[in-house]
């Protein structure tokens, strides 16, 4: 079989293949790359010297059999025994689900994973959101250290553990997206630098150097990440990628890379006849993230969305500290204007930053399925000191308000695993490096962290210890027993009634907000918003809510949805919400 490698600065290029030795010649037509027949074939065992030295690993490998130090392996793909036919199932109208394969389940394998498939076609969710699961140290961690963006970690299964996986999900008519990391690889196993300029001291990242997007040999690094993207779609069926941190792939060429990346991906979609996605994570608040590639703008599909994340914490939790702040200080209009502006952030001042921030959408243009809203995530409850979620400041009640938020909310609705049943465990940091220096760096850097924001010491999670990934693995009894069995049932119905009425999945805004401080009744702490003949209300407090609703002909006809009983109203027109308790309402339209 042919071997190449790209090795732009090496003098010499030395292939080992299951413990032989042989030399590799320069390719006479691309210039740096390397190559060599050999016989081999899957599962064979190999690596490239460079000028005498150790074989390392492919930087293109598909298996890292022994982790991301050990030698890469030969992998077919066409060789795996695909069960399901899969068309695809396209974003708009979608509703994902972010887990974790290491603590899903205990066992932390794909397989295991698998085995819990039922319960998330039974929620009703559309595709589940893997995070990372590139080759990283150890056994368990986040995956944001991760190495060989074209292999999978070995102690979740491996590659052909991920094709089951995801064979097993389109067998349950779910979709995969795979959240992967462009922006920087770890530190353990990274041999990068050693082939050539994947890296540039160019633009600084908080992880060091940057990846090598617009300097001197920037054209094949990008082809690197190009093709581990469309690998990862082409090679194991995925339906979509959510990119990590893309605010810090720093390029300043003409054709940004993310355009480069969406018109691969679109042109890919096109050729296999499947819908295919991309979904970015950027902390800029730009329009032009998601604006298409026609109108000017970078071409993806979609982004997280974390001020709708945060105006809904603050006014569920009243949370005022950090980034927090600035939606707080608005109160209920932070949470009004993401729900129909999209962005909070949008050209004011962000006290938090010391600085304008952001600019608006043209909601005119934009179609709200392309910001992602949520209640909770990976980064939300991870990057806390104890990785509390919200069900642990947060009675039943509140959860339903925030459940009916989201599920009702003009945009595309995210859960984190367990989220549906208020999970009462925690999701900590963790990780299992190897080098004891790097270790111990992490855990001290950790401490120093939450010790600047008042933590004792004692109270931070160490993330080295197995402990920590176990406490944060779920629970699988929780969703059989009270309270909650009553929140599952509740995500349920608002995912079916998401999929049976219209007016939740179109493409437009909201363009009525209302709430008890609007109404000159902030006493009560309700909040409302309107999809079509449809009117979402919360009421998160410990008290009854009385919301003047009117009446005459477009008064309530129907109480479509409730988390606690709910009647219509009187002759007053006054709605009458119980405490911590969500509803529906249809209204007639004409």
């Amino acid at each position: 079989m042919l071997f190449e490698v790209w090795a732009p600065r090496a003098g010499r290029v030395g292939l080992q293949v299951d413990g032989a030795a042989r030399p590799m010649e320069r390719d006479p037509v691309r210039q740096g790359w390397w190559r060599t027949e050999a016989e081999a074939g899957p599962g064979s065992v190999y690596g490239f010297a460079l000028d005498g030295g150790p074989p390392l690993p492919d930087p293109r490998s598909r298996r890292q059999p022994d982790g991301p130090e050990g030698l890469s392996a030969v992998v077919d793909h066409s060789r795996f025994p695909w069960e399901r036919e899969w068309f695809g199932r396209p974003l708009p109208g979608a509703v994902l689900y972010e887990l974790h394969i290491g603590t899903f389940t205990r066992e932390g394998t794909f397989d295991a994973a698998a085995e819990r498939l039922p319960h998330l076609a039974a929620l009703g969710v559309s595709h589940v959101q893997l995070m990372p699961i590139c080759p990283f140290p150890g056994t368990h961690g986040w995956g944001y250290d991760g190495v060989a963006p074209w292999a999978v970690h070995e102690p979740y299964g491996g590659p052909e553990g991920l094709a089951r996986f995801v064979d097993a999900a389109h067998g349950h008519g779910l979709g995969v997206v795979l959240d992967v990391v462009h922006n920087h690889l770890g530190p353990s196993g990274n041999h990068l630098p050693a082939y050539g300029p994947y890296f540039t001291d160019t633009h600084h990242t908080p992880w060091g150097a940057a990846v090598n997007l617009d300097a001197p040999g920037s054209d094949e690094v990008r082809a690197y990440f190009i093709g581990s993207a469309l690998a990862w779609l082409r090679d194991f069926r995925l339906d979509g990628l959510r990119l990590d941190a893309v605010h810090a792939l720093h390029d300043t060429r003409a054709r940004h890379f993310l355009a480069e990346l969406s018109a691969a991906v679109d042109a890919l979609a096109a050729r296999t006849g499947r819908p295919l996605f991309l979904i970015g994570e950027s902390d800029l608040n730009d329009p032009r993230t998601t604006t298409p590639r026609e109108s000017g703008g970078l071409g993806l599909h979609a982004q997280w969305n974390d001020d709708f994340h945060h105006a809904l914490h603050t006014l569920l939790t009243g949370e005022r500290q950090g980034y927090y702040a600035d939606f707080a200080a608005a109160g209920p209009g932070a949470l009004a204007k993401t729900l129909t502006g999209g962005f909070f952030h949008d050209g004011g001042h962000s006290a938090f930053r010391g600085r304008a921030h952001g600019s608006p959408l043209n909601t005119l243009t934009a179609p709200a399925h392309r910001l992602l809203g949520y209640a909770q995530t990976h980064d939300q409850i991870g990057n806390r000191a104890t990785g509390d979620r919200l069900s642990h400041r947060l009675s039943p009640g509140p959860l339903a308000c925030a459940a009916a938020l989201v599920l009702c909310s003009p945009f595309t609705p995210m859960l984190f695993m367990g989220e549906e049943w208020g999970a009462g465990t925690p999701w900590q940091y963790f990780t299992d490096h190897q080098d004891p220096e790097l270790a111990e760096a992490v855990r001290q850097g950790r401490r120093r962290e939450f010790a600047a924001h008042g933590w004792a010491e004692a109270e931070i999670p160490d993330p080295q210890d197995p402990a920590t990934r176990l406490r944060s693995c779920l629970d699988w009894s929780e969703p059989e027993r009270e309270p909650h069995a009553e929140l599952l049932d509740w995500h349920r119905r608002l995912i079916a009634l998401r999929r049976a009425e219209p007016a939740l999945t179109d493409p437009g805004w909201p363009t009525s907000v209302t709430s008890g401080a609007a109404a000159g009744t902030a006493d009560d702490g309700w909040f409302g918003f309107w999809r079509g003949p449809l009117h979402v209300l919360i009421n998160p407090q410990d008290r009854p809510a009385e919301i003047p609703l009117g009446t005459g002909p477009g008064g309530i006809t129907e109480v479509v949805a409730a988390w606690r009983p709910v009647e219509l109203p009187g002759a007053d027109g006054v709605l009458r919400l119980p405490p911590g308790s969500a509803a529906v309402l249809r209204h007639a339209t004409g």
